[in-house]
Parts: structure tokens; C-alpha cells; sequence
């Protein structure tokens, strides 16, 4: 199984739960499973994370190769099935708008032409105002998950080190 991870894994794990300062193990791990081939991105995603300046920032430029995966033509293939699911829904045009420029979209796009398992903190909603990626996961019948299941699927384990 191999996931592909949405912009607000990244920052919410740097703002919240798992600092670059303080816990290192979940980065490490982000790293070692890219090179084992089961954690990846987008390159859409990569632009929002290098967009800023910050540590996180400065991660995504120094760990980006392999990461954060190019869109190319068998993920363009996707952005058809992607986008006519989005319209035959009964979104709001200016949701269905930005949420076609966005990287919501393309992460969905190499999500199904990898089949790859999208990982996001958000959740499924009712609203026609904006389009969650879970809603267009279980359009389209990709699965999706939230970081914390990933983590426990993988069976991650972020364990102290010896006392400095």
C-alpha cells in the first residue's frame, strides 16, 4: 500500500502534534518510507509547503526529491474522471472553480492513477460551498484515511532515545 499526503498533513503535523523540533521520529519516518516506496506527495503539494519560509519550508526543499511525486501524463489521464465526478455533482460553480486549481484536485488525479491510499485531516462534508477531498475519495471509490490511521496501519513507532 502506498499513500499520497495532503498539504495539512505536513503543517499541521509542524504546527501541532509532531514539531521538527521535538519529534524528529515522525520526519525520519516520512523520509524512510518514501525510500521504501509507500509515502509520497505531489509536487502541487510541494509548492504550497515551499511557498512560505519556515522550517517546514526548509524541510520540503531539503527532502522534496522522490517526495513530493511530478504530475504527468498517466496522472492527467485522472483529472477527466476527477473533474466530471466534481461537476455532476451539485456544487456551488465558484466550488467546483477553485477546487479545479488547486492541489485537492491533482493529489486526487495521482491518487487514482496510482492507486494510492490519499492521506488528509479532512473530513467528509454535506456543504456545496467547498469540495473535501473525502467526499471526491468516495466519489470516485479511492481510499483515503486519516494520518493517525496511517500511522497505525504502518504500525509506526516514534520511541524516546536515551536521555541527553
Amino acid at each position: 500500500m502506498s499513500y499520497l499526503l495532503d498539504a495539512n498533513v505536513f503543517i499541521q503535523a509542524k504546527n501541532l502534534h509532531y514539531g521538527l523540533d521535538f519529534c524528529p521520529a515522525f520526519w525520519q519516518w516520512l523520509i524512510d518510507n518514501n525510500a521504501d516506496g509507500r509515502v509520497f506527495s505531489i509536487d502541487k503539494v510541494a509548492d504550497e509547503l515551499t511557498a512560505g519560509s519556515d522550517e517546514l519550508t526548509d524541510w520540503a526543499q531539503q527532502h522534496g526529491d522522490g517526495l513530493f511525486r511530478k504530475t504527468d501524463s498517466a496522472v492527467v489521464s485522472g483529472f477527466g474522471a476527477v473533474s466530471q465526478w466534481v461537476t455532476s455533482q451539485h456544487y456551488e460553480p465558484a466550488a467546483i472553480n477553485t477546487f479545479l486549481q488547486v492541489a485537492d484536485f491533482y493529489l486526487i488525479a495521482h491518487g487514482l492513477a496510482g492507486n494510492h491510499v490519499i492521506v488528509t485531516h479532512e473530513v467528509a462534508a454535506n456543504s456545496t460551498k467547498r469540495i473535501k477531498i473525502p467526499n471526491v475519495c468516495m466519489g470516485l471509490g479511492l481510499r483515503f484515511m486519516t494520518p493517525y490511521e496511517m500511522l497505525r496501519v504502518e504500525r509506526a513507532k516514534f520511541v524516546l532515545g536515551p536521555r541527553a
